[in-house]
């Protein structure tokens, strides 16, 4: 079976369902009343409420309520996960050896237990960041300027890395710092970091804010700090060869 869904199921068929979508590494949606408790790099208990619990094929474990974007509790993919039935009380039980975690439902009652089994391989397809528009600069270097020859992506210095490294025309370094958005001071300082990785340098080094546009008093720093500007909007067309996964909870 694809997909199942029953409204206000006891909670022995609450159990009956969740251990069948878990044997078939559905996705699983509840919604119920219930109580969390979380032991592991630190500790949290969370009062009896109406919340949504999701349990992924990939081992997330997450319970949200009706407010905010993130879970409220939440274990990352991997974890291990189980049900339990005590006196009549259903129980949902994410854990993880590594760091040593474990997340804990109190199902009291269910409005309503799902399980699906879909299939979707895709990645999400991005577009309009910087990687696309470093992609640009080196499929066409001469949108940068004529003669200009990037020669590195991600430069490591002591101050972090740098998006492009080039040489223009005569041979001069050339610092390339990308926003994909309308440009502050913020990024006119990290550009004036990676130049000061540079302060020994013998011959010039360029450093280059290339973003849609810059705010006013970026375009004062930028003078300040004898720094260019460019202004180049990032592609908006998809590509084929592009795909990404999004990790929301990434982090953990």
């Amino acid at each position: 079976m694809k997909f199942l869904s029953e409204k206000n199921p006891d909670s022995l068929r609450t159990f009956e369902i969740i251990n069948e979508g878990l044997s078939k590494k559905s996705v699983i949606v509840i919604m119920a009343c219930c109580s969390v408790t979380y032991e592991g790099r630190a500790r949290s208990k969370l009062g009896s409420g109406d919340r949504m619990i999701i349990i992924k094929s990939d081992g997330s474990f997450m319970v949200h309520q009706d407010r905010n974007l993130e879970p409220v509790n939440w274990q990352p993919p991997k974890s291990q996960c189980k049900a339990t039935l005590k006196d009549g009380i259903m129980y949902l039980e994410g854990s993880r050896r590594n760091p040593p975690e474990r997340l804990e439902v109190e199902i009291q009652s269910t409005y309503m237990a799902s399980y699906f089994n879909g299939e979707d391989s895709k990645g999400l397809e991005l577009t309009g960041y910087e990687e696309n528009m470093r992609e640009m600069v080196f499929d066409n270097p001469k949108i940068i300027e004529e003669g200009f020859r990037p020669v590195n992506r991600e430069y490591s210095t002591p101050n972090g890395f740098i998006d492009i490294l080039g040489k223009d025309i005569e041979g001069n370094l050339v610092v390339l710092e990308l926003k994909s958005r309308r440009a502050g001071i913020n990024a006119v300082k990290q550009l004036k970091k990676y130049m000061d990785c540079f302060s020994d340098h013998k011959e010039l080094v360029r450093g280059i804010l290339v973003a849609p546009s810059v705010t006013d008093d970026a375009s004062e720093l930028l003078e300040e700090y004898k720094l260019e500007y460019i202004s180049m909007v990032p592609p908006r067309e998809f590509g084929t060869d592009k795909n990404l996964t999004l990790d929301f909870f990434g982090g953990s």
